[in-house]
């Protein structure tokens, strides 16, 4: 497993050139879709943004709270079942997004869409005993077009 230091550096790099560039760096690693994802933090209530992995699945962008495999959830995920509203930048396009934990009905063929794309994700749920979330964001029609603005 990667060392932590080292994970929040790059992740740190990541971010910093995708917000930058609007994402014409750092929008994909081959051919796996980045995102940049803004919770709003549990106890700050300040924005937090991470890069992560996104899925494209119908309308809906499914994100995988893997940590890679580490026991806990990641501190992201913790936030978005706080409080669901979420931004999702996609290259230039920040859009706003209600988030939700996949129902014990639907994650096992979001859990098949999302190893099919990034099959480490099952490498990950072998490392840790809790059960990896996959997270569902569907557009926020209560936050529209007026929110969806430009990075």
């Amino acid at each position: 497993m990667i060392n932590r230091r080292v994970q929040v550096a790059v992740t740190a790099a990541h971010r910093w050139l995708y917000r930058r560039t609007g994402g014409r760096v750092g929008a994909r690693l081959g051919h796996i879709e980045q995102v940049l994802l803004t919770t709003t933090g549990r106890v700050s209530g300040q924005p937090r943004v991470t890069v992560l992995s996104a899925i494209q699945h119908g309308d809906d962008l499914l994100l995988v709270a893997s940590d890679g495999g580490r026991e806990s959830h990641p501190q992201w995920y913790r936030n978005l079942v706080a409080d669901d509203r979420v931004v999702v930048q996609r290259g230039p396009r920040r859009v706003p997004m209600r988030a939700r934990t996949a129902t014990p009905q639907e994650r096992p063929e979001l859990w098949r869409a999302a190893v099919g794309v990034y099959g480490g994700y099952a490498t990950y749920q072998t490392r840790t005993q809790r059960e990896i979330p996959v997270v569902v964001c569907s557009p926020d029609p209560g936050r529209g077009a007026a929110d969806a603005t430009p990075a």
